[in-house]
């Protein structure tokens, strides 16, 4: 598990019921940066994409958006009510195919370097509420799968020159993991934790 370790317990704890011996070894880590507050009253949807968007939204969010949005059943739960909209496919890209159109005025707020679809789509106001960071830990262990959860995690891990496989979280994670060279033996159906958890036990290793 190369998630940061507050965000890797429930996935780490449902690969253990599975059988599987877990590891947490961090590659990535956040870092909050922005305005301490953030007026969402004058918006008609205001869009997060992951829980540590969510929760730096719930945090300093003022005033209360005509609606939400929330990719990922994960990232709604770190939302101080329930979104409007969870999208099936958790993707932007499934977002933008379920919400209704025409969208008004817009806030998406999330990681610093996100990706832009929405704002292009969308013409909506981006807020970046923190950054991603890559780590590169003094020793990494010997396993025979990774599991990545962010196109970050896939550079941190390239970067680190090992061989073991990979299963992955989603489509910018993979293509992220392909572009430097790392092994994709699978991508989560569901780009979520339950997608994760149902890809890595479908997997038989040698």
């Amino acid at each position: 598990m190369t998630r940061a370790r507050g965000d890797a317990e429930v996935l780490a704890a449902r690969l253990e019921l599975l059988g599987h011996e877990v590891v947490v070894c961090p590659l990535v880590e956040t870092e909050a940066i922005g305005p301490e507050e953030i007026d969402v009253s004058g918006y008609d949807w205001v869009i997060v994409t992951s829980r540590n968007g969510a929760r730096e939204l719930s945090r300093r969010m003022r005033g209360e958006p005509a609606r939400l949005a929330a990719i990922g059943p994960g990232t709604a739960e770190e939302l101080p009510r329930a979104p409007d909209l969870v999208p099936a496919v958790s993707t932007q890209d499934g977002l933008l195919d379920e919400l209704p159109r025409p969208a008004g005025h817009v806030l998406f707020a999330g990681a610093e370097g996100a990706r832009q679809l929405l704002v292009d789509e969308l013409g909506a106001d981006f807020v970046p509420l923190y950054r991603t960071k890559e780590i590169r830990p003094d020793g990494f262990p010997d396993v025979d799968l990774v599991v990545l959860a962010s196109a970050s995690a896939a550079r941190a891990y390239a970067a680190l020159g090992r061989s073991a496989p990979v299963v992955s979280i989603g489509p910018q994670t993979t293509k992220e993991a392909k572009a430097a060279g790392v092994d994709i033996l699978a991508e989560a159906e569901t780009h979520d934790l339950d997608g994760l958890a149902d890809a890595v036990g479908r997997i038989v290793l040698p």
